[in-house]
Protein backbone atom coordinates (compact mmCIF):
# COMPACT_ATOMS: atom_id res chain seq x y z
CA UNK A 1 0.00 0.00 0.00
CA UNK A 2 2.81 2.41 0.84
CA UNK A 3 4.42 1.85 -2.56
CA UNK A 4 1.07 2.32 -4.32
CA UNK A 5 0.44 5.56 -2.42
CA UNK A 6 3.97 6.79 -3.18
CA UNK A 7 3.37 6.18 -6.88
CA UNK A 8 0.63 8.83 -6.80
CA UNK A 9 3.44 11.40 -7.05
CA UNK A 10 4.19 10.05 -10.54
CA UNK A 11 2.63 11.44 -13.72
CA UNK A 12 1.06 8.10 -14.66
CA UNK A 13 0.43 4.74 -13.02
CA UNK A 14 2.82 1.83 -13.44
CA UNK A 15 2.01 0.04 -16.69
CA UNK A 16 1.92 -3.30 -14.88
CA UNK A 17 -1.14 -2.37 -12.79
CA UNK A 18 -4.34 -4.24 -13.50
CA UNK A 19 -7.18 -2.11 -14.92
CA UNK A 20 -8.99 -1.92 -11.55
CA UNK A 21 -5.84 -0.74 -9.76
CA UNK A 22 -5.02 1.72 -12.53
CA UNK A 23 -8.54 3.12 -12.22
CA UNK A 24 -8.14 3.51 -8.45
CA UNK A 25 -4.82 5.24 -9.07
CA UNK A 26 -6.48 7.78 -11.38
CA UNK A 27 -9.38 8.18 -8.96
CA UNK A 28 -6.92 9.06 -6.19
CA UNK A 29 -5.43 11.68 -8.53
CA UNK A 30 -8.90 13.20 -8.96
CA UNK A 31 -9.41 12.06 -12.57
CA UNK A 32 -12.81 10.37 -12.25
CA UNK A 33 -13.46 10.30 -16.00
CA UNK A 34 -10.20 8.53 -16.79
CA UNK A 35 -10.75 6.06 -13.95
CA UNK A 36 -14.27 5.34 -15.17
CA UNK A 37 -13.15 4.82 -18.78
CA UNK A 38 -10.67 2.18 -17.63
CA UNK A 39 -13.22 -0.04 -15.86
CA UNK A 40 -16.45 0.62 -17.73
CA UNK A 41 -15.83 -2.00 -20.42
CA UNK A 42 -14.11 -4.59 -18.20
CA UNK A 43 -16.19 -7.63 -17.25
CA UNK A 44 -14.44 -9.00 -14.16
CA UNK A 45 -15.70 -8.68 -10.59
CA UNK A 46 -12.80 -6.49 -9.42
CA UNK A 47 -13.49 -3.95 -12.16
CA UNK A 48 -17.18 -3.99 -11.22
CA UNK A 49 -16.20 -3.29 -7.61
CA UNK A 50 -14.10 -0.30 -8.64
CA UNK A 51 -16.89 0.79 -10.98
CA UNK A 52 -19.29 0.73 -8.01
CA UNK A 53 -16.87 2.80 -5.94
CA UNK A 54 -16.56 5.37 -8.73
CA UNK A 55 -20.32 5.77 -9.00
CA UNK A 56 -20.45 6.18 -5.24
CA UNK A 57 -17.84 8.95 -5.55
CA UNK A 58 -20.02 10.51 -8.23
CA UNK A 59 -23.03 10.37 -5.92
CA UNK A 60 -25.01 8.01 -8.20
CA UNK A 61 -25.91 5.50 -5.50
CA UNK A 62 -28.46 3.63 -7.62
CA UNK A 63 -25.87 2.92 -10.30
CA UNK A 64 -23.30 2.11 -7.62
CA UNK A 65 -25.70 -0.47 -6.16
CA UNK A 66 -25.98 -2.18 -9.53
CA UNK A 67 -22.18 -2.46 -9.79
CA UNK A 68 -21.79 -3.70 -6.20
CA UNK A 69 -24.23 -6.50 -7.07
CA UNK A 70 -22.26 -7.30 -10.26
CA UNK A 71 -19.09 -7.41 -8.15
CA UNK A 72 -20.63 -9.64 -5.49
CA UNK A 73 -19.75 -7.02 -2.88
CA UNK A 74 -21.91 -5.41 -0.20
CA UNK A 75 -22.82 -1.77 -0.70
CA UNK A 76 -20.18 0.27 1.12
CA UNK A 77 -21.33 2.29 4.10
CA UNK A 78 -17.98 3.69 5.27
CA UNK A 79 -16.14 6.75 4.00
CA UNK A 80 -14.95 6.94 0.43
CA UNK A 81 -11.37 7.05 1.67
CA UNK A 82 -11.82 3.89 3.73
CA UNK A 83 -13.43 2.10 0.81
CA UNK A 84 -10.63 3.16 -1.54
CA UNK A 85 -8.05 1.75 0.90
CA UNK A 86 -10.03 -1.47 1.35
CA UNK A 87 -10.28 -2.07 -2.40
CA UNK A 88 -6.63 -1.22 -3.06
CA UNK A 89 -5.53 -3.53 -0.23
CA UNK A 90 -7.69 -6.35 -1.54
CA UNK A 91 -6.37 -5.98 -5.09
CA UNK A 92 -2.66 -5.55 -4.36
Amino acid sequence: MAEFRASLADAAPDKTLTPPLAALWWAAKGDWDRAHRIVQDESDANSAWVHAYLHRVEGDLGNAGYWYRRAGQPVAKDTLEAEWERIVSALL
